[in-house]
């Protein structure tokens, strides 16, 4: 059992309590899922659980914590590992050996588990999150999805009481993602294990979950209680939730069956809409060729990832890259860039090799915003970060802090990069690589630790750059993301081209990649709430 009693966070340099007097309770053999916008404080709660917070990041808690009748005050994370295993939100941040196995078996020998025992929870590990095939596989040749699923299973081999993970599921594909989220619910019912894990992407979690916290922010009081009551009143909600709030049922459904369920006369009337399901943005395939890929084939090692794509990216489009974790979506991007030299092939931007740039015709040309963010940011604070962008791009000073402004209006200036929230970094780190406006804009997993509205902030961006001629090509697991904002689809498998078309036609034709409200609502042609919304506005037009 884990009991906060009237907790309260301050970090250094700051005045304001990030999270302010918390009385909680969570009971053991419980998936708690823990909801709220960025940098409201949930990695601050889940860092509380083992200890952290303070022993780690400092700063002052006043009340108490106890973990199973320990505390976190006078126990510090050391001697809590054998009751809580933790992922943070970077897990190859945690890794410290070399290979796949070897870091399953890591944190067992560090407790001093019998050999004959841990060699059963590898494997049973292994098994448990479809690790088997990458077991000899060094760390630092895994996909960010890949490295996700053997940092939960490093956690799990240990057998603690209690696993707190933060944002799990953000750089899985979906199938991965429900394998996890199903094996959790499985240790959960089955071993009473329990599991607390903060998320974003409540459309793939929500419907596991026995009960929600919400932390709003600023200070204010956590909302606590089970799924359906919390999304009812939550700010942020999956998009069947969303459905439900447009077509006034009086039930919150928490998954596609729910909503299927419910759906049936919304059906029967969106069937005779007669709005148009065409998004604004059309794919322009008569528009210039602005990045041209010629039988592209990269290696890691002996390692073949890519092999053979051809791709012509027009102007103005915006092209989600999707795939299973492997696929070699962030090689692709980090080859259209130059970071990666093709074996065999060429790439070229605007009719330049990238891989030739110099920095500064690069930034103009191309620009990358990678899976870990932070790599990207150096400067001791916001403020100098975006002053130093503007600087490099030689842009009008303040341009970089106005783009941020846009997708993030409440990061503080004066803050470390290295303090914000994983979400917070990322919005930064979009900025900076926004601000200069190159012609061609490749973010992977852009969309990882931002909330719904953060996100809504940053397509109102990225489709005002696709208006002005700009190419974005972004590299997802977000189905969401991209039945929202892209125009053209592109699926990677083992490294080739499977399938290559506008959104709606390849999204809804798999099982995979449709977002809630294509499963909700099929046959119908429907992607997002804004489509149903425009559908039901249609049937009350006159004729």
């Amino acid at each position: 059992m884990i009991v906060f009693r009237d907790v309260s966070v301050t970090y250094p340099e700051q005045t304001d309590p990030v999270l302010a007097h918390v009385s909680l309770t969570i009971p053991d053999g419980e998936l708690c899922l823990v909801v709220g916008p960025s940098g409201a404080g949930k990695t601050t709660l889940l860092r509380l659980i083992n200890g952290l917070v303070p022993h780690f990041s400092g700063g002052t808690v006043q009340g108490s914590i106890e973990v199973h009748g320990r505390s976190t005050a006078t126990h510090p994370p050391r001697e809590l590992a054998d009751l809580v295993g933790f992922v943070g939100q970077d897990p190859a941040a945690g890794f410290v050996t070399d290979t796949v196995e070897d870091e399953l078996a890591y944190a067992m020998e560090s407790m001093g588990v019998a050999p004959d025992v841990m060699r059963r929870r590898v494997e049973e590990t292994l098994d448990l999150l479809g690790l088997t095939a990458l077991r000899r596989r060094a760390l630092r040749s895994l996909s960010g999805g890949e490295a996700q699923r053997v940092a939960i299973g490093s956690a799990l081999t240990t057998h603690p009481k209690i696993l707190v993970l933060d944002e799990p599921t953000s750089a899985l594909d979906p199938a991965a993602a429900d394998e996890v989220l199903a094996s959790l619910q499985r240790l959960v019912h089955d071993l009473g294990l329990t599991v607390v894990l903060a998320e974003h992407r409540l459309e793939r979690v929500v419907q596991y979950a026995d009960r929600v916290i919400l932390v709003p922010g600023e200070g204010a009081p956590l909302i606590v209680g089970e799924p359906a009551t919390i999304m009812r009143q939550s700010p942020v909600a999956p998009p069947v939730v969303e459905l439900a709030r447009a077509a006034n049922w009086s039930n919150t459904p928490l998954s596609v069956r729910d909503a299927r369920r419910s759906a049936d006369v919304l059906r029967e009337q969106l069937t005779h809409a007669s709005v148009s399901m065409d998004s604004e943005h059309i794919t322009k395939s008569n528009t210039a060729v602005v990045v041209h890929v010629k039988d592209v084939r990269v290696s890691y090692g002996r390692r073949e990832v890519l092999h053979s794509i051809c791709l012509d990216l027009h102007e103005g489009e915006i092209i989600a890259v999707m795939g299973r974790n492997g696929a070699g979506k962030s090689t692709l991007l980090s080859t259209m860039v130059g970071l990666r030299v093709p074996f065999r092939g060429s790439v070229k931007v605007q009719g330049d090799n990238p891989a030739t740039l110099t920095p500064q015709a690069l930034v103009r040309h191309i620009g990358l915003v990678p899976q870990q963010a932070g790599d990207l940011l150096y400067a001791e604070s916001v403020d100098l970060e975006c002053r130093q962008t503007d600087k490099d791009a030689a842009l009008t000073p303040g341009t970089t802090a106005a783009m941020l402004s846009q997708i993030a209006p409440w990061i503080k200036p004066s803050t470390h990069p290295g303090d914000l929230s994983e979400g917070s970094r990322l919005a930064l780190a979009l900025a900076v690589v926004l601000a200069p406006d190159p012609s061609v804009l490749l973010l992977d997993e852009p969309t990882r630790g931002l909330d719904y509205e953060t996100k809504s902030h940053l397509i109102e961006v990225l489709v005002k750059a696709a208006k002005r001629g700009r190419t974005i090509v972004l590299a997802t697991h977000d189905v969401e993301l991209a039945a929202e904002l892209a125009t053209r689809t592109i699926v990677l498998a083992d490294g080739e081209v499977v399938a290559d078309g506008p959104t709606r036609e390849i999204i809804t034709s798999s099982p995979m990649f449709a977002p809630q409200i294509a499963k909700a609502l099929s046959p119908l042609p429907l992607l997002t709430v804004s489509d149903v919304k425009a559908a039901m506005l249609s049937l009350r037009e006159p004729l």
